[in-house]
Order: C-alpha cells, then structure tokens, then sequence
C-alpha cells in the first residue's frame, strides 16, 4: 500500500518543475519518514479526529492509518481531515485516503487554503464553517515566506499569530486548532529555533504547547533528498495544554532511521530559563558540553562593553559607489572573502566582489573608524566545518584608510562604532572559533546564518580572560584548530 504512494511521490517530485514546487512551497513526506513520523504518536483511544494540513498526496495520513489498522493506535474511530489547496493533487490523494474507508474511517477533503479556513473557523461568525477541536495533527506544511502584508499575514493576525512563513503558521494554526492534550507531529525546517524573526511564534507554541520529542537529521539534505532541498529540517511532536516536562530528542543520519539514537533531556537544556528570546536548542548527546560545564563563560557582549552589528554596506543599495579597486577618493571595502584563515587579505586583484567604496555624503554614514575588530560572518560555506568563523581586522592593512566599510555579509563587533583593543578583538576570534562555540551554537541554530542577535546573546568568558586569550595567539603564528581547543580548555576549566 505505502509502496505505491511512494511511487506516486517520486514520480510527482521528478515531473514537477521547482517553479510549481516554490509557488506551493509544497515537498511530498516520503515513506520512511510518515511512518517515522506516525510511531512518535501515543496509543490514544475513543475517536480520533486527525488534522493532516498540506496533505498532498496522502503520505502522512496514510502512514497513521495504516499504524491505526495495524493495532499500533487504539481508537475506535478517525475521522480525518485533509487540506490540500493544490487540486491537482486531489485524485491521487482521494485514491490513497479510498483504500481506508470502511464504517469506522471517514475523510474529508478540502481544497480550502487552510490558514483562511483555520482562522475563520478560531476568529468564529454566522457563517463560517467550523472546524473541530483536532485529537491529532500530522503535518508536513508548505515552506515559503509570507509577506508583511500579504492576505495571510494579515489573517493570521485576526487570531494572534505572528510569523514569517507559511510551515510556523500552520503549526500555529494546528495548535490553536487542537483540543486539550491534542497530539500534534510535524516536519519542518529548524529555522524557527533561534532568531527574532520566530520569536512570537516560538512564544505562541510554547504557551500553548508541550514540547514532547525533537528528532534532527544529522544530514542536512537528506530529508526530502529527491526534491534537493537543503533546509535542515526537525520532526517535532508537541501536546496542546500539557505539563513541560522531560523532551526526548533522537538523530538519524537521514530517512532510514537506520542509525537511530534517543536520548532524554530536562526541558532547561532545551529552552534556557533565562533566555528572553526563547531560542529552542537540541542537544545530541546526554552529555553537557563545554560551555555549559565552564563557571567562567557566563558574560554577555552587553556585560563586557562589546556591541555586535551586521556589516551596514549593503552592496546593491550603493552600487554607484563600489570600486573593483582602491584608488585616490576610495576607502577599504571588506567583505566575507577579504578573511582567510583568520587573517585579512586586502585588496584582492581579480576578485568577484570589489575591494572599495568612494567615500562621500552619500557614504559616511556607514563607514566604521579604521581599527581593530572582530568580525564574523553571516553564512559559512558547505567546505567549512564550523557554522561560525571568526577573524581579525588588521588596522595595518589598509595603509594610511582612515575609516573603513563592512559589507552586509559580516557580523562586526566593536566598542560603539569604534575598534577594539587588539588582544580583546584577538581573543574574541579565538573563543568564537573553538569547537565548543560551534557545538553550543548548533544546538539552536540549524542553518547557516549567523545572526547579530545569535551573538549578541551567546554566553562569553569574561573580558580578563578574553583579553589572555588574545595575548596568546598574537605571541603563536598560524593557529591550528587544536591549539585553539587546547587553549580555550585550559583558562576555562
């Protein structure tokens, strides 16, 4: 039976051209996962009413029935409702759903945008078509931006759902839509753990929700490889109104489970206590990593007098103003590439980005005084084994530049728009390149991107012991990735 819903799915993700794909935002479960995905439910009993939003084809549905009719589930009815607001998709799925059917199975389909009918149904009125407090939600739901004002942000407002992408608004929509101690399980990108952006939403679920089990992929483009998407994607299974309690979090390599490992936490490693921003982490392992067992690194940028800004040049905004070259009214323009192994590199003849900026009325404003800073970058490449990477500005580099712009590719930290001593902007590097900040920082972030705000809200050793660090590495020559743990490890034990 899944058999041929997964030939099915792999022929649709093969002829299906990715324009369609990213107007629907819309990447079919395959089976291995929906069966993954429907084991995480509880037993239940009496009638189940299932939500599956962005039901495609029927993978996901399927999946829970067939555990259902296999005695895995205990209940004595489903009654299902399938949202699919692609009709094309709506024969294969009414195909799917058919092989189920008997007098204690019945299916809707709807081909109804499911955030309108959703929050319809929440906001209520003469009119509207209700919808009922779901036992069970199993979704895989589209991934695409919402704009700020589009009809959708706009509606989701009605009922206090702020978010930025269709995936958070339809778990939203799910929790808000389920009954007391509603079981909800569902695939989607990891994006939503840390950033302002998912802030409300994060907000929104955790007041209404329990986080019950986190599984992550250790791949990040094995999830729904036949359709290359390179999202790092989590299956999550929340319960509506339940006591946090303990979360279980597993890791597979990819869809075949095959590799699986399961470990429980305490809900304070997943969601820190003092952590305004709510940021969701997913520890991998039972065991505490560095920096949380160090005493020493509990400073925030604020408490060591360092800021943390995104490089304010965005290149195509002022693009009558770039230089390939540096030449008599330029300055210095410095940009992810001008950083390699730590050091800076500048200018660089023949590079695809330009090495300068004019410096005039239209300009000043963005240029930082020539000093020493850290700096960051905002994406790391696929050849890099850290998320975050760390390096120096050399004052010393740019001759006789008085001031100096920072492409929007960087995170700079400086001390109010101004350099940093160079042992503390050194020994800031060196912390931000240790392999304990990379295993901290993978625990909430699970995509590329490396926020100001992921920076500014990480946990530092104090100035002292920056500043020691920093000492260090400008006494040694090219730094090694060992020498760098080994160090770290030693002043903060």
């Amino acid at each position: 039976m899944l058999s041929e819903i997964e030939q099915a799915r792999l022929r649709l993700s093969r002829d299906t051209d990715a324009k369609k794909k990213a107007q629907f935002g819309q990447f079919l479960t395959p089976a291995g996962t929906a069966a993954f995905m429907a084991r995480l439910f509880p037993p239940g009993d009496g009638v189940c009413r299932l939500l599956d939003a962005g039901a495609g084809i029927g993978s996901l549905a399927a999946a829970f029935l067939e555990r259902w009719r296999s005695g895995g589930l205990c209940f004595q009815r489903v009654e299902l409702d399938a949202f699919e607001v692609d009709g094309t998709l709506h024969a294969e799925l009414a195909q799917t759903l058919s092989k189920y059917r008997n007098h204690q199975f019945s299916a809707t389909v709807h081909g109804d945008d499911f955030i309108h009918a959703a929050v319809d149904a929440l906001s209520g009125g003469l009119f509207v078509k209700s919808l009922p407090r779901y036992s069970h939600a199993i979704l895989n739901p589209p991934y695409r931006k919402i704009g700020s004002s589009s009809a959708h942000r706009l509606a989701l407002r009605r009922v206090g759902i702020e978010t930025v992408n269709l995936y958070s608004a339809f778990v939203a929509l799910a929790a808000a839509q389920a009954a007391p101690g509603g079981q909800i399980v569902a695939i989607i990108p990891r994006s939503f753990c840390n950033g302002p952006y998912y802030r409300p939403f994060r907000e929104f679920i955790l007041e209404r929700a329990a986080i019950r089990h986190i599984h992550l992929f250790d791949s990040r483009s094995k999830a729904f490889k036949d359709d290359a998407v390179l999202q790092e994607n989590i299956i999550i299974r929340l319960e509506r109104d339940g006591e946090q309690g303990p979360v279980r979090v597993s890791t597979s390599t990819d869809d075949s489970f095959s590799d699986l490992v399961s470990h429980e936490h305490p809900f304070g490693r997943i969601v820190f206590p003092d952590d305004p921003e709510r940021f969701i982490h997913v520890p991998t392992s039972p065991d505490r990593i560095a920096i949380e067992l160090s005493p020493a690194i509990r400073y925030t940028l604020a408490d060591l007098g360092v800021r943390v800004s995104t490089g304010p040049v965005v290149d195509f905004r002022l693009k009558e103003h770039l230089r390939d070259m540096p030449g008599p009214s330029t300055v210095p323009l410095l940009y992810p590439g001008h950083f390699v192994s730590g050091r800076t590199t500048w200018p660089i003849e023949g590079a695809k980005k330009p090495n300068a900026i004019e410096r005039n009325a239209d300009t000043e404003k963005w240029l930082y005084p020539n000093g020493c800073y850290c700096v960051v970058r905002r994406f790391s490449s696929k050849e890099e084994t850290r998320r975050i990477v760390a390096s120096v500005v050399e004052p010393g580099a740019f001759g006789d530049a008085a001031v100096l712009g920072f492409e929007n590719h960087l995170n700079v930290l400086h001390d109010n728009r101004h350099g940093l001593s160079e042992a503390l902007a050194q020994g800031l590097s060196v912390f931000l390149n240790t392999t304990a900040v990379d295993e901290a920082f993978r625990r909430f972030n699970g995509h590329t991107q490396v926020n100001a705000t992921d920076l500014k809200l990480m946990k530092y050793p104090s100035r002292n012991i920056l500043t020691q660090l920093g000492e260090w590495a400008m006494q040694q020559g090219d730094l090694t990735q060992r020498m760098i743990d080994d160090k770290f490890g030693a002043v903060a034990a």
